[in-house]
């Protein structure tokens, strides 16, 4: 059965809580593992045989393609990314600047088309590949905490995610996203208080947010082998908040 040992995987937003819990998934199937954040310091203390810290601004598509071309050239072509990196925005439209639009969309779209566009060559050319994109529940609901600019960027990022599935399917190569809601990281600790906590836990029916771990578990089935026959997908991870 093949797996996924030896394969060359890029997450983006690897320094933070739910990146973190995606290397360690992808390192547990054998992956090697292209760590990919704006902080080079939340890189350095995982560094390792089978991990490549790079620095990033994904939202610039020249440095995209040098951190692309780091990793091609210490281990070859990349068969999975997962486009994790993002930022939350809890403006409302009104409230929502100009500045903050593009910033936002910047971050949570762009940076996942620039990194698609890095690697489709090389995935195609094996005719294996695995596309694995961080939406969020809020494009489905409009936000119920998120704001305007995050709510946008994340049903683009939808879209992008069924463009990529019908273009590549051909080629072996899928697209899918997760629409998690409220995962345990600091935005759910530090950014809402604890009435807003408490009022959101008695709104989720399994009355518990997310844990990191249950979100990466669900990364590593939509890149495993046997996913191979799932594309264009966008997995609920909500506890039961909206159900479609």
């Amino acid at each position: 059965m093949e797996t996924l040992n030896g394969k060359v995987a890029v997450v983006t937003g690897a320094g933070g809580t739910m990146g973190r819990a995606v290397v360690d998934a992808l390192l547990a199937r054998g992956c090697k593992v292209a760590m990919v954040d704006v902080n080079a310091g939340a890189l350095e203390a995982r560094r390792g045989e089978r991990t490549l810290a790079l620095p990033c601004d994904i939202r610039s598509a020249d440095e995209v393609a040098r951190a692309h071309a780091a990793v091609v050239e210490t281990w070859g072509p990349v068969a999975v990314l997962v486009n994790n990196a993002g930022i939350l925005s809890n403006h409302k439209v009104e409230a929502t600047t100009a500045d903050e639009w593009r910033q936002v969309l910047a971050v949570n779209l762009d940076g996942a088309l620039f990194w698609s566009q890095a690697v489709v060559p090389g995935m195609k050319a094996a005719r294996w590949g695995r596309i694995v994109n961080v939406g969020s529940l809020a494009s489905k609901t409009g936000g119920l905490t998120a704001g305007t600019a995050y709510s946008v960027s994340k049903g683009a990022l939808g879209a992008l995610t069924f463009s990529l599935a019908r273009e590549l399917a051909s080629h072996g190569v899928t697209a899918n996203a997760i629409a998690p809601a409220y995962v345990r990281t600091p935005m759910v600790t530090e950014q809402l208080s604890e009435t807003q906590r408490q009022a959101l836990l008695q709104q989720i029916p399994v009355g518990r947010f997310c844990e990191p771990e249950e979100f990466a578990h669900v990364v590593s089935f939509l890149v495993s082998p046997l996913s191979g026959f799932i594309t264009g997908e966008i997995i609920d991870l909500n506890g039961g908040l909206h159900m479609d």
